[in-house]
């Protein structure tokens, strides 16, 4: 009597059922594109924080890179300064066009030898930093990124091209070089002189060997191509082929002294002053010197 009955049971089962609870996790589409969106979320996350840290690092790279670049500037301004002392540059005058220049340098030819025996020379600019020893020797690699102490250095030190005859202004064209720092150092100011106004304001440059003071005048300024090896010749069978060759420079000059043409015919040596181009270019600029006076020193 305590069982229900076959109707009742009947009964029971047609009555209506209660809808289970939506579960959203339950949906397979819906969950798929859930764990889709994870996913790329999760590389966003990633991919940001690679670039974060490839940032952080190039930052870091860029910061050591200038703070080496700063004390390697540095460290040649002290090689600088130091063998400046050996030269003694006197007060400037006022010429008769009202520019100022000075004399000759006096030059401790001891001093110097004692630090490095292959100085052969002393190189001056008045009005602007260049005033700096030159060295010369059979490799026209060492005082690249060498100092007189035999140190590298970004700056090196003036040199005179090795196939010269010491002390220069022997042979018909000597050549030195020196490079083109963008802290205006060692052979900025040469190349400054590709500007006509400047170039007509430089009248005076000291080249002064233990014997002698030869006062230069920049003649012309010509840009130039790194595998021109013209640029090194340096003897010539006569005078004639000494001036042809001057001339031909000449036409491609940037700057250069009016009368340039009417100097040339008169030239036994020139000096050239060879340095880095960074514009045009071109490579390298050229600053070809004509010889004012010399003056005979006494010993």
């Amino acid at each position: 009597m305590g069982k229900h009955s076959p109707q009742a049971q009947m009964k029971s089962n047609n009555l209506p059922q209660k809808p289970l609870p939506y579960r959203p996790e339950q949906n397979t589409y819906s969950s798929l594109v859930s764990k889709h969106k994870t996913k790329k979320k999760n590389f966003k996350d990633y991919l940001s924080t690679i670039l974060i840290v490839v940032g952080f690092l190039l930052m870091l790279a860029g910061g050591a890179y200038y703070g080496y670049t700063q004390w390697c500037y540095y460290d040649q301004s002290q090689t600088n300064s130091k063998l400046a002392q050996y030269a003694t540059i006197p007060d400037a005058q006022t010429d008769n066009n009202g520019d100022e220049t000075n004399g000759a340098p006096e030059v401790d030819w001891a001093g110097l030898k004692a630090i490095n025996s292959e100085v052969v020379g002393w190189l001056q600019m008045p009005g602007t930093p260049v005033n700096y020893p030159v060295y010369h020797t059979t490799d026209n690699e060492r005082y690249l990124r060498h100092n007189a102490e035999g140190k590298w250095t970004i700056g090196g030190q003036v040199f005179m091209d090795c196939d010269n005859k010491e002390p220069g202004l022997v042979d018909y064209q000597t050549v030195l070089y020196g490079h083109h720092l963008k802290d205006g150092t060692m052979f900025y100011h040469f190349f400054l002189l590709n500007d006509q106004d400047k170039f007509n304001k430089t009248k005076t440059i000291w080249y002064v060997t233990e014997k002698k003071a030869y006062e230069l005048e920049p003649l012309f300024v010509y840009y130039t191509q790194p595998e021109d090896l013209d640029v090194r010749k340096l003897s010539f069978a006569n005078d004639q082929e000494f001036h042809d060759y001057l001339q031909q420079r000449l036409q491609k000059a940037v700057t250069r002294r009016a009368d340039a043409d009417q100097i040339i015919p008169r030239l036994k040596h020139v000096m050239t002053m060879s340095t880095c181009n960074y514009y045009e270019g071109y490579g390298r600029s050229e600053t070809v010197c004509a010889l004012k006076s010399e003056v005979n020193l006494s010993d």
